[in-house]
């Protein structure tokens, strides 16, 4: 049996969304932060602290959809620094609701083009899935706080994290 390290090495980061997944997973430090301290060690969430690094993770729990074409360079080299990636919430999984432009009739379309052009948007909105291979899946918007608890669980469980 693998020796117990001492901490999930893991990183929060949040694409085009309204970040209501992150909202609820510093709610759920409330009742868990002691343990988590013990337990994790934040590479990277900007939610949590300032001095952020991107380098080698255990898990990446990406928030959002990919809108631009830095964002897609961004997710790849996120997915390259993780051994096991996360999509969370509905626009991260599905693309909705961040993705609803891509519905758009060509009037509201060609009204909208200047914006796309000018934050050189992509034309299309897409899920991680389109970008990077992901997985597990916390769905949700906001996220399951219960799905994702038990996805971190699984993710100490198989790093062979323990208190």
């Amino acid at each position: 049996m693998n020796k117990p390290k001492n901490k999930l090495r893991v990183g929060w980061f949040s694409f085009t969304c309204c970040e209501d997944s992150t909202v609820v997973f510093t709610e759920l430090m409330n009742e868990r932060w002691q343990d988590w301290k013990r337990l994790i060690d934040f590479r990277h969430a900007r939610a949590l602290q300032t001095k952020n690094v991107l380098d080698e993770m255990d898990v990446a729990f990406i928030e959002g959809a990919v809108s631009s074409p830095e964002q897609a360079e961004q997710v790849k080299k996120i997915r390259a620094k993780c051994k096991m990636l996360v999509a969370i919430g509905s626009c991260a999984v599905t693309g909705l609701p961040s993705s609803q432009r891509n519905q758009f009739d060509e009037k509201t379309r060609q009204e909208i083009e200047f914006i796309l052009a000018r934050f050189n948007h992509l034309d299309q909105v897409q899920p991680l899935k389109e970008f990077i291979k992901v997985d597990a899946e916390v769905p949700g918007c906001p996220m399951d706080p219960d799905k994702f608890l038990a996805i971190l669980d699984l993710a100490l469980k198989k790093f062979n994290i323990q208190l």
